[in-house]
């Protein structure tokens, strides 16, 4: 089993790859919801950080200095993969991630863990990308932070979904930015996988829910 099996399975165990009736904030029907927030144990943290650093490790061996996890949900992804990196790769890269709010106090500032550096190469560790808010205000924190640069983006799973122009968000960031952009799996993968075959004997996608992907792909796919 590949590290992109794996992790489709262990979302599936986890309880955040999910299928049914959701609505997403953006008010679309959708047939699957990935709720990152259902992680809770320091079982699938460490699981959960072994697959963003096998994601890394296979996209990028070489070329960053240090991780970057966005305010709230990115801070322990990129605590988890910084510990699996060296753990498993022998790679040593420091991590830091934002305050909310600057500090005004102490050693103020709005940056907490490793102080990046002018010409630090700085890979953004997130979950889910929606509208892909978060990672632009981080690209902007970074203009007040040091001269960095923002090389790659990785996210747990593309959705594959249209943003606000006919591409994808991630493929927006790309494009605007000029950053790569890495899911540990997209949608389509996931299809593919999980399409008759069963996690704990439940076939979580049969004919009748894959027909239903599709369709949501095609309304809302990017082209």
């Amino acid at each position: 089993m590949t590290y992109k099996e794996a992790f489709i399975t262990f979302m599936v165990r986890s309880g955040v790859l999910t299928f049914g009736d959701f609505t997403t904030k953006s008010g679309r029907k959708t047939p699957y919801f990935v709720n990152t927030g259902n992680y809770r144990t320091g079982a699938q943290a460490a699981q959960l950080g072994d697959y963003y650093a096998a994601c890394i490790q296979e996209h990028m061996p070489d070329g960053i200095d240090a991780l970057f996890g966005p305010a709230y949900k990115g801070i322990p992804l990129a605590v988890a993969a910084a510990s699996s990196l060296y753990r498993n790769y022998g790679r040593d890269l420091p991590y830091c991630f934002n305050r909310k709010e600057a500090k005004d106090h102490g050693e103020g500032g709005s940056m907490v863990g490793y102080r990046p550096q002018d010409g630090d190469r700085i890979a953004i560790v997130e979950d889910v990308v929606t509208a892909g808010t978060a990672v632009r205000e981080s690209i902007a924190l970074f203009e007040h932070v040091a001269k960095v640069d923002i090389r790659a983006l990785f996210v747990s799973v593309d959705r594959m979904e249209r943003g606000t122009r006919d591409c994808s968000t991630l493929d927006e960031l790309r494009q605007d930015y000029g950053i790569q952009v890495y899911p540990i799996v997209t949608v389509r993968e996931i299809i593919d996988f999980l399409y008759q075959t069963p996690v704990d004997g439940v076939v979580c996608i049969d004919d009748d829910r894959r027909a239903r992907m599709e369709a949501y792909l095609a309304e809302y796919g990017a082209g």
